[in-house]
């Protein structure tokens, strides 16, 4: 009898870490698929970056000084690569081209939803400057060489 219990004791156990074991490959396998949909950014529009922090009324280059508008302000790339804006702030923003008194329609993002992406391929060599049309204090500059 006491044979018999052990028996039945040593097969429940088998099926526990079985059972435990396909538990713990599926949540790894999960989790590698959550990984996939990270985007890399080149260029980021940070948390808080919708609202102004005051010098930038007084100081028009605030953003290029404090390179916190867009991380970073100024980016410098090959002629044929892409460069990606991700917006990781909780308000719209927009990557669009020239200056706010002055846009230069050679593109726009459109407005980006926070979390949202968009990726440009530069094929012509020059400086891009390029701004947010919601917040005109930020600002940022391509250059392609």
């Amino acid at each position: 009898m006491l044979k018999q219990i052990t028996a039945i004791g040593l097969i429940g156990i088998v099926i526990l870490v079985t059972i435990a074991l396909s538990f713990s490959n599926y949540s790894i396998e999960e989790n590698v698929e959550e990984t996939d949909l990270v985007i890399k950014a080149d260029v980021i529009m940070p948390t808080k970056s919708s609202r102004p922090g005051g010098d930038w009324e007084d100081d028009p280059d605030y953003c290029k000084k404090t390179d916190l508008c867009y991380i970073p302000s100024s980016i410098v790339v090959e002629k044929g690569k892409s460069v990606t804006w991700v917006n990781e702030d909780s308000a719209f923003h927009s990557v669009t081209s020239g200056f706010y008194t002055v846009p230069t329609e050679l593109f726009d993002s459109g407005y980006l939803d926070p979390f949202e992406s968009y990726t440009l391929t530069f094929d012509e060599v020059g400086t891009y400057d390029y701004f947010c049309i919601l917040h005109p204090w930020m600002k940022g500059q391509v250059i392609v060489e």
